[in-house]
């Protein structure tokens, strides 16, 4: 049998393709009381006593907000092409609306500045979950105007940063924002509502929407805009018609609900019928799909693993398997009989199971869902309990096998006909790992949370061998 991760034929990519890693705000940069940033609700949630492991928060974080020029030279060191990052909103608009801080925008104008003149190409996410905790003091996500508030940021940060950056997300992993924010609770701000919920998903597609319009109105042509979507790759038990009808719930909450009105203008029928004991959907205004649906420059897919469903079965009552934290709530509206099961095979620090097809199968599902329209894989990676030798080394192998072969199914879909234009590791160094505290490390980059020094492991060493040459190494040369 051929060893996949130690192939005769080398596994190569195109010389354009780009090698990123990427980051979030609230996750690494610290400094939350500095030149006028106010708290997020990310800053109230892991503060409230039982929210986060350990009791662990992001007010030091690894304190990127003034290391950044290390962390810049450290990626240009492993030869990262592009870096993905995200604004904290409250930095720039302490309360979510008004005028910007310009002490705020100067940090992200530095950053760039950085980073451009290391020939590293900036990709900035506008939100990456760290909503103003004015805002949701005013009713958060769930009400219409925070939609309108982020249009307003858009356009301000858009104005600061245009010029110099290219690649623009408007917000990462709409699904974690609605879902465990407000129907689960395992997120900021905690809540469990499941038609919050509801409403909050419908108002971030607006978010989208209008602050796609607002970032055009404001930047040079050639500058793209995108979204990234951490949309699931739905698998079923059985081929049974009720597991299939179990899925076909899921695959609506997790990915049609999103790309249904952002990408073909419409919610599934189905969604709204799955739905119906929770919410009548009267907030969906006339014109809000047209408003939605901008077309889009490029598509990002974050993806970890796929999710593996059935119809109730005899264990409905045991511990839900889907893989986003422990709640009695669930973070799936109407979808409370739909039953979660482990996929088989080895699995992360974080319990979801590894299966490099799962990301084949979804860039394969854009394809089809949205040809023409160029793919980036804005997130992957994996979190291992990652240790220091005696020499003080990180040699993190599970990582690398871990990258190789979702690098591999990526180069596969490639050849399959996905337009997959690029690639983010997530993520460039170990961080606060949000109601997970500092105890999961997702890092290429082994960062010591005393000393806030920077190591980089054995995987980050063997993806600047991948950036570099644009070929996947043998995981057995590290």
């Amino acid at each position: 049998m051929p060893d996949s991760e130690n192939p005769a034929t080398p596994v190569t990519f195109p010389p354009t393709f780009l090698w990123g890693a990427a980051t979030s705000a609230y996750q690494i940069e610290g400094a939350v009381r500095e030149d006028g940033r106010t708290p997020s609700i990310w800053d109230t949630f892991s503060h409230t006593p039982g929210k986060t492991s350990d009791g662990d928060h992001g007010d030091i974080a690894v304190d990127h907000y003034h290391r950044y020029r290390d962390d810049v030279a450290l990626m240009a060191e492993l030869g990262l092409s592009a870096y993905r990052f995200s604004i904290s909103w409250s930095r720039v608009q302490p309360t979510g609306r008004g005028p910007a801080v310009q002490k705020g925008l100067d940090f992200y104008r530095r950053l760039v500045d950085e980073l451009l003149s290391h020939g590293i190409k900036p990709a900035i996410t506008l939100y990456h979950w760290d909503l103003p905790q004015d805002l949701e003091d005013a009713g958060g996500w769930p009400e219409r105007d925070t939609a309108h508030r982020f249009a307003e940021y858009a356009r301000i940060v858009g104005e600061a940063l245009g010029d110099r950056v290219e690649q623009w997300i408007t917000l990462n992993e709409p699904w974690c924002v609605a879902f465990l924010g407000y129907a689960s609770g395992v997120h900021a701000p905690g809540r469990t509502e499941p038609e919050a919920a509801l409403k909050a998903a419908h108002h971030l597609n607006l978010a989208h929407g209008l602050g796609t319009s607002a970032l055009r109105s404001v930047m040079p042509a050639r500058n793209t805009v995108a979204v990234s979507l951490n949309s699931s790759a739905v698998r079923t038990v059985s081929q049974d018609p009720a597991d299939l009808a179990a899925a076909r719930k899921i695959d609506d909450l997790a990915n049609g609900v999103f790309h249904g009105p952002m990408l073909h203008g419409a919610y599934p029928e189905s969604l709204f019928e799955a739905t119906a004991s929770v919410t009548d959907w009267s907030y969906v205004l006339d014109g809000d799909l047209t408003l939605i649906n901008q077309p889009l420059d490029a598509l990002g897919l974050n993806y970890y693993t796929p999710a593996l469903v059935s119809a109730p079965t005899e264990e409905m009552s045991g511990p839900r398997a889907d893989g986003h934290g422990a709640s009695a709530h669930s973070p799936w509206p109407g979808a409370d009989d739909v039953m979660f099961h482990q996929t088989p095979g080895d699995r992360t620090q974080m319990g979801w199971s590894i299966d490099p097809t799962g990301l084949h199968d979804l860039l394969m599902r854009y394809t089809r869902e949205a040809p023409g329209l160029p793919l980036y894989i804005t997130e992957n990676g994996a979190a291992y309990d990652d240790k220091p030798d005696p020499d003080g080394r990180v040699h993190d192998k599970e990582r690398l096998s871990y990258l190789h072969g979702h690098l591999t199914e990526l180069r596969r879909a490639m050849e399959d006909g996905a337009d997959v234009r690029g690639y983010f590791l997530w993520s460039l160094m170990d961080n606060f790992e949000w109601s997970f505290g500092y105890g999961k490390r997702f890092g290429a980059v082994y960062v010591d949370y005393t000393t806030l020094a920077r190591t980089p492991k054995s995987s980050a060493r063997w993806y600047s061998e991948v950036a570099r040459t644009g070929t996947l190494p043998p995981v057995d040369e590290v």
